[in-house]
């Protein structure tokens, strides 16, 4: 027994060191075949009309440099805007889709502040790609800096108390933190007490996000990293990796609870990630908009060899990656995100979920 733990700890390791390597991606159309929601803010007893979004490339829409990266590269954004665009995706990211389900249109990216006060309209996403609760080798603003930006912003007056009040705040992150945790430390028991520490930070960083005036908030709960393709790959796309999921599930307990005691200051949802990624990677039919993947642990966009990735090129410019012929067909995208397809698939799976903040605010 002790030796296939240790064999599960190293695919769990292995896999997990891959989730630096993920993709990028783009904006996304709402012209394909799926229902898409439009105009709940009358939902909304105070009627939200700005979106601030914090955390890393689940919901960054562009705020990493082109220079680096693969969401300023081909193929991103290959089905919407059809070019590169900042997004980790063929297309849209769960910002955009929370985005609509309050009623606004997806916030711009905070490196894009300077183009006119009129684009700040609806907020502002300070999600960086790669970046965590704490620091990550990426070296990009971690959420406390992305929350200093934030605040930067209220004491300059550019958002009055009011704008704050009537916003809601969208925190996803953590994924990077655990891969850069196990890139230093492969020690079961020393993760399992790292998890702890990711979660207070993250319960402190809400309870900052609501001084700050924002009175409801959505945090994501981990997706089942198990189930990434970079984990996936060690069962040629067949099997999730149920260690890591264990621990994925640790983590979501631990931030369940965590929320649960900051909710008498605030209106904080958690985002079940998790059942809702599994809901469509097991291919239950039993949500709305539900979609069958062909094979939804495959990703559309990998590299031809084990050195490369989506977007990788050789000296000569020559593509090192393959796309699929349909993205429509898959829920992952890369090596660590989805598809636009997929998260359409995922934001159909939250409806009920996401229905909380309406519910609450009432």
């Amino acid at each position: 027994m002790e030796a296939k733990q240790k064999l599960l700890l190293t695919f769990f390791c292995y896999s997990l060191l891959f989730l630096f390597s993920g993709s990028a991606g783009v904006d996304g159309s709402s012209s394909h075949r799926r229902h898409h929601h439009h105009g709940h803010r009358h939902l909304f007893k105070f009627k939200p009309s700005k979106l601030f979004v914090f955390g890393d490339s689940y919901v960054d829409t562009g705020n990493n440099r082109k220079s680096s990266g693969s969401s300023w590269k081909a193929p991103y954004g290959i089905t919407f805007p059809g070019k590169p665009a900042g997004r980790y995706s063929d297309g849209l990211v769960l910002t955009d889709y929370l985005a609509r389900f309050i009623g606004i249109k997806s916030p711009i990216a905070y490196r894009w502040r300077n183009l006119g006060v009129k684009l700040l309209k609806y907020g502002v996403n300070f999600a960086y790609g790669g970046s965590g609760v704490f620091d990550t080798p990426v070296q990009y603003p971690n959420m406390t800096t992305q929350i200093d930006y934030f605040q930067d912003m209220i004491n300059h007056k550019i958002y009055s108390s009011m704008d704050i009040e009537g916003s809601v705040a969208l925190v996803s992150a953590a994924g990077n933190d655990y891969s850069a945790f196990i890139a230093r430390n492969s020690s079961i028991q020393a993760l399992q007490e790292f998890i702890p520490q990711v979660v207070n930070q993250i319960a402190l960083n809400l309870k900052r996000i609501n001084d700050l005036g924002v009175k409801t908030i959505a945090v994501t709960g981990l997706q089942p990293l198990g189930c990434l393709p970079s984990s996936t790959v060690l069962s040629s796309f067949r099997q999730c990796n149920d260690t890591q999921n264990i621990l994925v599930g640790l983590h979501n307990q631990l931030l369940q609870q965590a929320v649960a005691k900051l909710k008498s200051n605030a209106t904080i949802v958690m985002v079940d990630l998790y059942s809702a990624f599994l809901t469509i990677l097991e291919n239950k039919d039993d949500h709305p908009g539900s979609s069958e993947f062909e094979n939804p642990l495959k990703p559309c966009c990998a590299g031809v060899n084990a050195a490369s990735s989506c977007a990788s090129v050789d000296a000569n410019g020559t593509k090192l990656y393959r796309v699929c012929e349909d993205p429509r067909s898959a829920f992952f995208w890369d090596s660590v995100h989805p598809t636009q397809e997929g998260w359409q698939a995922v934001y159909s799976a939250l409806k009920s979920n996401l229905s909380q903040l309406v519910a609450i605010v009432q």
